[in-house]
């Protein structure tokens, strides 16, 4: 039997600043409506039509849950009691997201059975306590739809002049309910390639005595974990505005360029990696399966610790800080299993003891606060 958490949406107490942030949106909505209309969609009533994302991204941009002050009766509760579905007001801004991002997919209400909530509980339980440490009040909580169009989504808030480190984490309860920890991890990692018969791709992140769902949801949690760390850092440059140089951004740099036009290379690009740009998760594969044991064998001759950290530096701090943790500190496994015509043909491990990876390795230790002599 399914029951819905307990997590308070109505009766949410309305400081000034909230009520000023309230009426700027609807003001700015009124304003947009006479262009765009507005839409409804998994149940929500959304200011702007689902064809207009110029729309959109202005009220994304805008939304209540986009300031520290709508999650401040939330931030004073234990991490434990900001678990739950997301209230109404992150759901719109979650579909106006995707829609600004031409995502398809349309985030809707979830409704948690009591076991699933568990897992997630436990989960959290079994992170290392310097983690949880260092997240303190940068996460305002831990939110669940259905439709995400994606396993999981963080997003930085506005904390004002003096934070800018505040951060929510959004699951996808469907994605998690239905597999386990290498289920997910196999069917995650084979994203970037079209269905080949002849290759296969399977992915172990767990023992067999310990691949259930509630691990693989604490792999999911560490790779969101790393994004919320990673915010008001200098690790790399932030996702949400324009950049023109890396320069002090420490952990970047090791892997990362800016081209002519501003856009993110791998310093790999120009070295043998020319598909690394071509590596899509989630939203439309674009190499041919028969490319996998070809991108393994190039991975392994850069610093990337996964090929996901391989698509955009903020996703290669958070692949390097989840599979670190997992394998170095909870002494978790981690490796991709290639077959050809049902023959291994490549097996793919994290690089923590590997010299390529030395750099940032001795970085991540840093952060964590555990770094060596």
């Amino acid at each position: 039997m399914s029951t819905a958490a307990k997590f308070p949406t109505t009766g949410r107490r309305k400081s000034y600043l909230s009520y000023i942030f309230g009426m700027a949106v609807v003001f700015a909505s009124l304003l947009c409506a006479p262009q765009s209309g507005t839409a409804q969609t998994a149940g929500l009533m959304l200011p702007c039509r689902e064809s207009d994302t110029a729309c959109a991204d202005k009220m994304r941009r805008k939304s209540l849950p986009k300031f520290r002050d709508f999650w401040r009766d939330e931030m004073a509760r234990p991490l434990q009691q900001r678990i739950g579905p997301a209230p109404e007001e992150l759901l719109v801004h979650l579909n106006l997201d995707n829609i600004a991002s031409g995502i398809a997919n349309r985030p809707r209400h979830a409704v948690l059975a009591a076991d699933f909530l568990a897992d997630v509980r436990a989960a959290i339980a079994e992170l290392p306590p310097t983690i949880l440490q260092k997240l303190g009040d940068r996460l305002v909580g831990i939110y669940f739809v259905r439709d995400l169009g994606g396993t999981a989504q963080s997003d930085l808030i506005d904390g004002g002049w003096f934070r800018r480190d505040l951060s929510w984490i959004v699951l996808d309860a469907d994605v998690l309910s239905q597999r386990n920890a290498n289920a997910w991890a196999t069917w995650k990692e084979n994203t970037p390639f079209k269905p080949n018969p002849a290759y296969a791709l399977s992915a172990t992140i767990e023992t067999a005595a310990n691949d259930n769902r509630k691990n693989a949801i604490r792999y999911i949690l560490l790779h969101e974990i790393g994004h919320v760390l990673s915010i008001g850092e200098k690790v790399h440059p932030p996702w949400d505005r324009p950049v023109t140089t890396l320069d002090g951004f420490s952990f970047a740099q090791l892997s990362w360029q800016l081209n002519a036009s501003k856009t993110y290379v791998s310093q790999y690009d120009h070295a043998g990696f020319a598909d690394r740009s071509k590596v899509v998760y989630y939203f439309g594969a674009k190499l041919d399966g028969a490319k996998m044991p070809e991108i393994y064998q190039r991975l392994e001759k850069t610093n990337f610790p996964t090929l996901y950290a391989a698509t955009n530096p903020g996703d290669d701090f958070a692949e390097s800080f989840a599979s670190y943790v997992h394998t170095v500190m909870q002494k978790r496994p981690w490796e991709i299993n290639i077959l050809a015509n049902g023959n291994p043909i490549k097996t793919y491990r994290t690089c923590w003891d590997e010299v390529r990876c030395a750099e940032k390795r001795k970085l991540l230790e840093k952060i964590l606060g555990i770094a060596k002599n």
